[in-house]
Order: C-alpha cells, then structure tokens, then sequence
C-alpha cells in the first residue's frame, strides 16, 4: 500500500517483545509463537501505532513502512470511506502474567486530555486465553469504598480491601473502561485490545520494568495523580461472549464491544471454510494452529500467535480450518454489532447490556 496504485493486501508487522518484571516464557511455550527471545516475555505488542513502539510493515510493497505511514498514505483504504484519524485507533498484545501485574489504571479521555496532555485514554479489554485453576484478578472498586479509603488502603498496598477480587475462567472477556484500578496474574495468559495510549498510572512501590524500589515522593506523586484519574464507579464483569452460528462447523463469538473496539473469537472445522466480509479495517490474530489466508489478491500462512491487519479495501477475508482465530476492529456498532445479533435471535435488552455504552 506504499504508492496510490498498490493493490491493498495483508499487512505483516513487525513485534515488540517487552521484559517486564512479571513476564514469563508462557507467549513462546504454550501459545507457540516463534522469533521471541530468549529472556523472560511480559508482552508482545501485536500492532501498534504508539509513539517509541511503533508497528513496521515486514511484507509486500509497503515493507520497511510504519503502520502510521501506511494509514497516513492511504487513510480510506486501510480504515474505511469516511476515516479521518491521524492515527491508527487500536493496540493489541499478548501478555503473559507469570506473576502478577502491578495494580494501576489508564485514564479516560477526559482525564488523558486534562490531565495527561494526550489525545485519549486507553480503554481496554481482556481476552483471557489461559489461566491456572483459581486464577483472579482485581478490576474496579467495591462498593461503597471513598476516595479517602482508597487512598488509605493504595498506600498500605492493602488492595483486597478496596478492590473487588474476581474469578478469571479462559474464554471469559472483560471490557475495563479508562479510570478502572485493575491487576491480573499470576499464571493467565491474555489477548489485550485497547485504545491506542501507553498512558498510566502505578499504585505500586515498585518499578515494573526491573522490580526496583520506588522512592516516597514518587509514589505518593504517583498516587495523586492515580486518585484524580479514578472511576469508583467502575465495576466490570467478565462474560463469556454471544455465539452466532456463521457456516457449517463455523462458530462466531462476539466477545466485547463497545465505541472504541470490538473483539470477535472465530472457531471453523474443515466442512467450509471461514468467510468474514468487513468494512473497516481489522486486525486478525491467530489463537490456534497455522492456518492459511485468502483474499481476493494474497494468500499465505499466518502461524501460530501471529497477527496480520487485513486493510478495509480487501473487503473479505478466507480462512482455511482446523481455525481459531481473533477478529478486532473499530466498529460500526449498529452495522458490526447489532444487526447480526439481533438476526441470530439475540433481544435487544440483552445487547443493551453487552455492548459498552460509555468508554
């Protein structure tokens, strides 16, 4: 997609690997994914368009070229008629929480540009591939709990007293809109979708980069500026997501949805293939074995833990079975979400209450 007659194909970029303290080998050994290296993994930036971590083209002929510079070089043809972004919207990673994260938030847009000085906030989602037995996370604040308590109890690192603990079960999905204090691990292994921000706030005494100390005047300037940003209001749950039968042995699961992202799981036998027709631009992600992508000018493998952005101009994607794989994209929520909802028989109410009304 590098010059304007280029034919619009799948984009193959390249990974951030990042050593966080938390991190383990679980993204190479039990997800498969190849050329990671040896050091303990936290995450894997899948596609990015942040800042310092930018996502390259590896194939084809915008090869060498930033996800930035291939949006900004043919902005409809990769987001859809009518984009008018200045960035690509979504982020994806694997992370692998071998221990646990440090408990933080990201802020809500309004916050990101009031208090962060950035253009949004990162709202998220997790897909939970795979967690030990009795495996939980913390994500929102109880009940009842003041700012003053939450406070109190951050700086006793007291989170059990102020944050709901809650069961994690692989194949479960939470939405965690900006503003929610949260923590996962250990032992889960998560597919992440958010908005496009690295920005956050630590309620923790250590650095998650090398697990060093933090000093008393930061982590008291970090925690000011994590209660200004906090949404005690905020509680989430997980949710298994909405099946929809899509072809003979072809199963479609909506997994989150809301105004910034929404997250589909695709399972297909081998009686037909996976037929997925699209508007907008998407970001496909293998969660099972290799398997083979067709569109109407490319073919190729995508392995085991690998991603590809299918660009919206390629209009339809074919995917060989046995198949796994995860769909993420900006929605249009009545057209992506709704509508196919409603015509498998899903009421209204119920899709009321699944699809995110608020970021």
């Amino acid at each position: 997609m590098s010059g304007r007659a280029a034919a619009p194909y799948p984009l193959r970029l390249s990974v951030t690997a990042r050593p966080l303290v938390f991190g383990g080998h679980a993204i190479a050994r039990r997800l498969g994914k190849k050329g990671l290296p040896d050091w303990s993994v936290a995450e894997t930036w899948e596609c990015s368009d942040v800042e310092g971590n930018r996502s390259v083209v590896t194939n084809g002929p915008s090869a060498g070229r930033s996800l930035r510079q291939v949006l900004t070089d043919r902005p409809e043809a990769l987001m859809g008629t009518g984009w008018s972004g200045e960035c690509f919207p979504l982020l994806t990673k694997f992370i692998d929480a071998g221990g646990t994260l440090p408990v933080h938030l990201h802020a809500d847009d309004e916050a990101a540009r009031r208090l962060e000085g950035q253009p949004n906030g990162k709202t998220e989602a997790w897909h939970i591939l795979d967690a030990a037995p009795g495996a939980t996370a913390l994500c929102g604040v109880k009940k009842g709990v003041t700012a003053g308590r939450l406070r109190a109890a951050l700086e006793a690192q007291d989170f059990d007293a102020v944050l709901r603990r809650l069961p994690v079960r692989a194949g479960e999905t939470l939405y965690v809109p900006g503003g929610t204090p949260h923590s996962f691990g250990p032992d889960t292994l998560v597919y992440e979708i958010e908005q496009t921000s690295d920005i956050q706030q630590h309620a923790m005494r250590w650095h998650m980069e090398d697990g060093s100390p933090v000093g008393e005047d930061e982590f008291r300037a970090n925690l000011d500026m994590l209660m200004r940003q906090a949404d005690l209001g905020s509680r989430p749950e997980f949710h298994p997501g909405l099946s929809i039968a899509a072809g003979d042995g072809v199963e479609r699961v909506f997994l989150c949805a809301g105004p910034y992202f929404a997250l589909e799981r695709w399972r297909a036998g081998t009686a037909e293939p996976l037929r997925r027709s699209f508007a907008t631009a998407q970001i496909l992600t293998n969660a099972g074995a290799p398997v083979r992508v067709r569109t109407d000018t490319w073919s190729g493998e995508l392995g085991r833990a690998e991603t590809l952005v299918l660009p919206a101009a390629c209009r339809e994607a074919e995917i060989t079975g046995p198949a796994d794989v995860l769909f993420g994209y900006l929605p249009d929520l009545d057209r992506d979400v709704r509508a196919p909802l409603l015509a498998a028989g899903y009421p209204l109410p119920l899709l009321q209450r699944f699809i995110a009304a608020r970021a």
